[in-house]
């Protein structure tokens, strides 16, 4: 029998053995099998990773933007080179189809090239004579330590896209509590960071542990800023504590969009991004569009098409290049969803599609979950209204665009948004009306890119500023505004520095 792998943690640059005797199963999520294992982290090795990024922040922050620049052109080459190697870890860890697990390894890429615009991003605003001999500018300054606490459905993206890279280029240093559930692309990602990147020893810290130890992130005085991505109960909590330490904090939350399918719609093109944007990532992923109001004239026609295509759709490994649904990933995460669907059907919605009893040949200890639909979705069904995250679609049916509208913004959540339409008069007043903060037109995944903030509203976001984006440099950086005086002018007179002089006209 082999003997699975114990995973450590990384602090000042080097992995060490943890001294916990709590470890939490890795697995293949196609075929069941343990691959690895995490320690829950005790709070003297979360206390390590802390006293590292600490110990390394002077020096890190020290350095001239150009410097910071230069180990960000180099870590997004290195990325690239290693793409493929991570791309395979993480559709094995996590079951995300080997195509969508490149895409989660690209999006961890293209903040590390927004974070290469670093001297031009960072810069603060100067205006001279704001008041008789007074000058103003502000700049931007480093935070100090930074704490990442991240969900398991992308163990690239967020660990190393979203929580890592601005935090970095902006001079700040960085503690991840990678998921336990699937850690194994972060930590390759963090042996590339020293090994082949060579930054500096102690910028950026890894651990595992349970909410129990990360609560030492949300109250430690070192620590300035938490971002976190995961349940709106907890996003809430972590909100909350770690504001009240006195730290800023974002806190991406839970979702459930909807898009509003009119009857005038490219309808092949409409149920073509349904069906990426519902059963990519096998719906974990929180831009996932799980929810369609459709007009009722055409509903027929698209509940019919929709289930014909997501039919066609190959359910299999997650690393196999014909497969386009992999499974979710874990047991309980299987249960979870089949325990929604059944919800669905006991609520009174139509199970137009079921993939509960979804059998991959050769891979049967897989957590597979076929692609489902339900029909009818009425306003109230829970299963209309909660995330699910898995491969579920739910078809809520609408008289016309002020229904539709209307049924979307009474949801609690509000992420995203799409509508499907050739009318630009309903496509412009949908940007104006709707609660989604990320808004698609005729687009079925409206996440954009690095450059612009990852913008969620109502109970799918806490805080002020959002990820990436200049949202993101903000977060990551304190404002000083430096008011300059001299008090010599050219003729050699002397000026008083008091109130008075400083609003002088």
């Amino acid at each position: 029998m082999n003997m699975v792998e114990k995973k450590g943690y990384c602090v000042y640059g080097e992995w060490r053995e943890s001294k916990s005797d709590q470890y939490v199963d890795i697995t293949d999520s196609s075929t069941g099998e343990i691959i690895a294992q995490a320690p829950r982290c005790t709070p003297e090795e979360v206390d390590e990773a802390i006293a590292s990024a600490q110990a390394a922040f002077p020096e890190w922050s020290g350095l001239s933007l150009s410097k910071r620049q230069q180990y960000m052109f180099k870590w997004r080459d290195v990325l690239y080179a290693h793409k493929e190697e991570l791309a395979e870890l993480c559709a094995k860890e996590l079951g995300k189809n080997i195509k969508e697990a490149r895409g989660d390894v690209q999006k961890a890429i293209e903040p590390t090239e927004e974070a290469c615009a670093l001297p031009a991003m960072i810069q603060g605003n100067t205006a001279m004579q704001v008041t008789t001999y007074y000058d103003c500018a502000t700049y931007r300054f480093p935070l100090g330590v930074t704490a990442g606490i991240v969900p398991m459905n992308f163990p690239a993206m967020i660990p190393w896209g979203w929580m890592t890279p601005l935090s970095l280029a902006c001079g700040n240093t960085v503690v991840l509590k990678a998921s336990s559930q699937t850690p194994l692309t972060a930590m390759k990602i963090m042996d590339l960071f020293y090994k082949e990147a060579g930054f500096p020893k102690g910028v950026v810290n890894l651990i595992t542990c349970s909410r129990v130890e990360a609560d030492i992130l949300l109250t430690d005085e070192r620590v300035k800023a938490v971002t976190f991505v995961g349940t709106t109960g907890a996003g809430k909590k972590i909100y909350s504590k770690a504001a009240a330490h006195g730290k800023r904090v974002q806190a991406q939350t839970e979702a459930k969009n909807h898009a509003l399918v009119l009857e005038d719609c490219n309808l092949e093109a409409t149920a073509n991004a349904v069906i990426n944007s519902t059963y990519g990532c096998a719906g974990m992923r929180c831009m996932a569009l799980p929810v369609v109001c459709v007009q009722d004239s055409i509903a027929d026609e698209f509940a019919a098409l929709l289930k014909k295509k997501a039919e066609e759709m190959k359910v299999g490994c997650a690393y196999k290049e014909d497969t386009d649904l992999g499974p979710v990933v874990s047991q309980a995460h299987k249960d979870k969803i089949c325990g929604w669907i059944q919800k669905g059907v006991d609520e009174g919605a139509e199970l137009v599609l079921d993939g509960r009893d979804v059998v991959v040949p050769g891979y049967e200890k897989g957590y597979f979950v076929g692609p489902t639909i339900l029909d009818h979705v009425k306003p109230g069904m829970s299963v209309g209204d909660r995330e699910i995250f898995g491969p579920v679609t739910c078809i809520k049916r609408v008289k016309n665009y002020e229904e539709g509208i209307k049924i979307m913004n009474a949801n609690p959540f509000a992420n995203g948004s799409g509508i499907f339409t050739q009318s630009g008069y309903y496509s412009r007043r949908f940007v104006m009306d709707t609660d989604g903060g990320m808004v698609g037109i005729n687009v079925g995944i409206p996440v954009p890119t690095a450059y612009y903030p990852f913008s969620g509203n109502k109970e799918s976001f806490f805080g002020d500023l959002h990820v990436l984006g200049k949202d993101g440099y903000h977060f990551f950086t304190r404002a000083k505004t430096v008011t300059t005086h001299w008090f010599d002018d050219a003729s050699g007179a002397k000026k008083v520095d008091t109130w008075e002089g400083s609003v002088e006209r």
